[in-house]
């Protein structure tokens, strides 16, 4: 990809120079113990980059509503993201374990940080997932974030590109399991330093699990719709540290600011409650649609600095909400609730429509390049 993208500055003054808090997001994206970037900020513009993500922003999500009106339908002949009988949807916050074709587009967020007496993060992002193999695929995702600091006028610009691959070596469908590992890397300098984006590069190693409670014994049914997803790995920036130079404007002295950037243990999960197993699986309650296929969860996604003079310091968020899966597509939403003050204080949102690639085209672009037709 090009360098990084543009920013648009409403005011030249009041600008946070750091997000100390993100919304928590998926596997290779930081989140709040991640520090950024202090001091005067250098606005860097990729032209290019910039008009082609602008374009898809704004043509393919019609595009994308438009197939799924077409396609709409509330047939459970599902076939993405299954272990044996149990369906397990794409989560929001955390990133689900199982390699498929699939596009999340969009994925709406916002959250007030703590920095700068209170800013208001509102992230818009895509991401797509590719299968290589039936069992090996790649992502990338790219956000357009926009902050407003208290009683200052707004920034925004995009954040760096982050790339990803995942294999799943481990698939049980007797006992509803999964086991995946994955690699991610937020690359440095790709996004806007007007937003916070990192000039250095941040790798990810991440061990993805699902495991479904349909193989409970029979006498507790109302267990069996169960399922948990988790995700434990290490954010392992490139760069131990960054100096800003700047001015004392009050003794005309330079100064240097050193900011350490710590490796970050990264893990969170999700309980859900299938609504759609109850049904098909252990028993025919009565519902009808829409309620038949919804899946309500709470996530949790958090993440604890392990060095660098922040060692123990931990951040996140609890994240209660509902998932409505249908053939092709699925919506869902989700309260974003700080566990603490350095997390931040105001509860946020995130909500997202998010496609499945390999049941709309099957035998075109949702098949594997490699091994098979799905």
């Amino acid at each position: 990809m090009g360098v990084a993208a543009a920013c648009i500055l409403s005011s030249s003054t009041g600008v946070p120079d750091a997000r100390e808090a993100q919304l928590p997001q998926k596997s290779g994206r930081k989140s709040a113990a991640a520090a950024q970037p202090k001091g005067v900020q250098k606005i860097k513009i990729a032209f290019v980059r910039s008009i082609v993500i602008s374009i898809f922003l704004r043509t393919a999500l019609p595009v994308a509503v438009f197939l799924a009106a077409l396609v709409v339908s509330s047939n459970n002949a599902f076939s993405h993201g299954f272990a044996g009988n149990r369906f397990f949807p794409a989560t929001l916050s955390t990133d689900d374990p199982f390699v498929s074709d699939e596009l999340s587009l969009p994925t709406v967020s916002s959250i007030v940080t703590p920095d700068e007496g209170g800013t208001r993060d509102t992230e818009l992002s895509v991401d797509i997932a590719k299968r290589i193999t039936r069992d090996f695929g790649i992502e990338a995702g790219e956000t357009f974030l926009t902050l407003h600091p208290r009683d200052e006028r707004s920034v925004s610009g995009f954040g760096n590109l982050e790339l990803g691959a995942k294999y799943e070596f481990f698939e049980n469908d007797e006992h509803e399991s999964i086991l995946s590992l994955g690699l991610g890397v937020e690359v440095g300098g790709t996004g806007s330093e007007c937003v916070g984006a990192d000039p250095f590069s941040t790798w990810t190693p991440a061990l993805f699990f699902g495991k479904g409670l349909g193989d409970l014994p029979q006498g507790l049914p109302l267990l069996r719709p169960l399922v948990i997803t988790g995700v434990i790995g290490v954010a392992i920036p490139t760069s131990a540290s960054t100096c800003t130079f700047g001015m004392n404007q009050e003794t005309g002295e330079n100064e240097v600011d050193i900011e350490r950037h710590p490796n970050v243990l990264q893990y969170g999960f999700a309980l859900e409650y299938s609504l759609i197993y109850l049904q098909e699986q252990v028993k025919d309650i009565g519902l009808r649609p829409p309620f038949d296929h919804l899946i309500p969860l709470v996530e949790f996604s958090l993440e604890t600095a392990l060095d660098r003079g922040q060692g123990g310091q931990t951040t996140g968020t609890i994240n209660p909400g509902v998932i409505w899966s249908g053939k092709y597509f699925q919506v869902g939403a989700e309260a974003v609730i700080p566990i603490n003050s350095r997390t931040g204080s105001n509860v946020g949102f995130i909500a997202q429509l998010h496609f499945y690639l390999d049941d709309l085209f099957p035998h075109s672009i949702g098949r594997p390049l490699f091994g098979g037709n799905k």
